[in-house]
C-alpha cells in the first residue's frame, strides 16, 4: 500500500513538473515511433536522468544516516 501512495505522489510530481516547461518525457534520446495504426513511444533518455537523480538522492539521504 505504501508503494502504492508513492507511486501515486511520484506520478503528480511528475506531471507537476511537465506543466512547468520542464522538457521531462521529451528529451533528445527518447524513442518515438509513429507508424499507420500505432504509436510506440519509449523515454529511454528520461529514465536514466530520472535514474541518476533518484540515485543521487539515495546516496546522500545514506549518508546523512551514518
Amino acid at each position: 500500500m505504501i508503494l502504492g501512495v508513492a507511486l501515486v505522489v511520484i506520478g503528480g510530481l511528475v506531471m507537476l513538473l511537465g506543466r512547468t516547461g520542464l522538457p521531462l518525457g521529451r528529451l533528445p534520446g527518447d524513442i518515438l515511433y509513429r507508424g499507420k495504426n500505432t504509436t510506440f513511444y519509449f523515454p529511454l533518455a528520461t529514465s536514466i536522468v530520472l535514474s541518476v537523480v533518484l540515485s543521487a538522492i539515495l546516496f546522500f539521504i545514506s549518508r546523512l544516516k551514518r
